[in-house]
């Protein structure tokens, strides 16, 4: 079961219907995968709840390479509050990290089952 659902309708169909068809064996991994792609996705949009500045996004220039920054600076302001790693700049700005915000969203059970599957995934 997706714990935590999408915040858009047409993704959680999708999601299911995903599930429906997915083999027995791998239906759990994937429940998971959803449940965290789901928190992420709604981690990268509280940062809307920050109000983003120009400020911010000029310090977070300041820490990217010369060749992305210059592609970030032809995409402006407004464009790249919808870049991920800038509404996760900004809110661990807020002191809202995305790992952190990831363990309050699950229980110790799927959290552990998570991690799990994090490892076996860099065993092979």
């Amino acid at each position: 079961m997706i714990k935590i659902k999408h915040p858009e309708e047409d993704c959680n169909v999708s999601q299911e219907a995903f599930l429906a068809n997915c083999p027995e064996d791998q239906r759990r991994f994937h429940e998971l995968l959803f449940t965290v792609g789901n928190i992420t996705y709604r981690y990268h949009q509280s940062a809307k709840d920050f109000s983003p500045s120009l400020q911010d996004y000029h310090e977070w220039l300041e820490g990217l390479p010369e060749n992305v920054r210059k592609g970030m600076q032809e995409k402006g302001f407004e464009s790249c509050k919808s870049v991920l790693s800038f509404t996760r700049y900004v809110n661990e700005k807020n002191d809202v990290g995305l790992e952190e915000y990831i363990v309050q969203q699950l229980d110790a059970e799927d959290l552990a089952e998570y991690h799990g599957f994090l490892t076996i995934g860099k065993e092979q």
